[in-house]
């Protein structure tokens, strides 16, 4: 499990995460390290309480490990004041979330841009309408989350995360809101931005058709890793989720 190779975009070393003190508390994460390699696409999935959001958290820089380290490219997350550490996660980390996370008085293409107008930058033109018709959204740049179905305001949410051009993109199960069939629009969609902008992707899901479209699929259990597959099919990742009580 261990990849501290520089082609590494993001690189977790011996982190543990605690909740509480004493004798109640309790080990969310047990001394994980790995190392995501760089334009790849990356899936974490394990049973309910394994560390699966508390590994994303950690590695997005939202939440601070108790011991060990997170390394952004070869920036050190827990050097970082809170301050800097803000500014890392909008200029250099995108997210997308389940529940889409839109500004509902925003249209489209404000919404995309928003990470751009808190920085007091000036979006790209070409990056913009290029990202506009990669996402499929050509028709409905104008409109407010409220006036467009789920799946086209996840894709305003993928396009809003790649707008500042990220080394990283973290999803949190963002298919889970969506029906089957959009939900693999999503997930398609999400494959091509690796394969054709070499954009590292990781992502949270519980779905063994979702994590089937991941370059690799890490499992957890008990706040560690325990197993990892390359490229499978949905079929074996159910069935090594099985055996783990996901």
């Amino acid at each position: 499990m261990k990849d501290f190779d520089s082609t590494a975009a993001v690189r977790l070393i011996e982190v543990t995460r605690r909740f509480g003190r004493g004798k109640s508390a309790v080990a969310a994460l047990r001394g994980v390290s790995v190392g995501l390699r760089a334009g790849t696409f990356t899936a974490i999935m394990g049973p309910s309480g394994s560390g699966k959001s508390t590994l994303l958290q950690c590695a997005a820089g939202l939440d601070r490990p108790t011991s060990g380290r997170v390394l952004l490219g070869e920036t050190d997350l827990a050097t970082m004041s809170e301050s800097r550490l803000t500014k890392l996660r909008r200029d250099r980390i995108g997210f997308v979330f389940q529940s889409f996370n839109l500004i509902p008085a925003l249209t489209a293409r404000q919404n995309i841009t928003l990470p751009l107008r808190l920085a007091g930058r000036r979006a790209d033109k070409d990056w913009l309408e290029d990202l506009v018709k990669r996402t499929g959204l050509s028709q409905r740049i104008g409109h407010r989350p409220t006036e467009m179905s789920g799946g086209q305001q996840q894709r305003v949410a993928i396009a809003r995360a790649l707008i500042t051009r990220p080394a990283v993109v973290f999803g949190d199960e963002p298919t889970g809101a969506l029906d089957i069939a959009t939900g693999r629009e999503i997930l398609g969609l999400l494959r091509e931005v690796v394969d054709t902008l070499g954009q590292t992707l990781v992502m949270v899901t519980h779905d063994p058709v979702a994590a089937s479209y991941a370059d690799q699929v890490l499992f957890l259990a008990d706040g560690s890793i325990v197993d990892s597959m390359d490229r499978p099919g949905a079929d074996q990742v159910a069935a090594r989720l099985t055996r783990l009580g996901g």
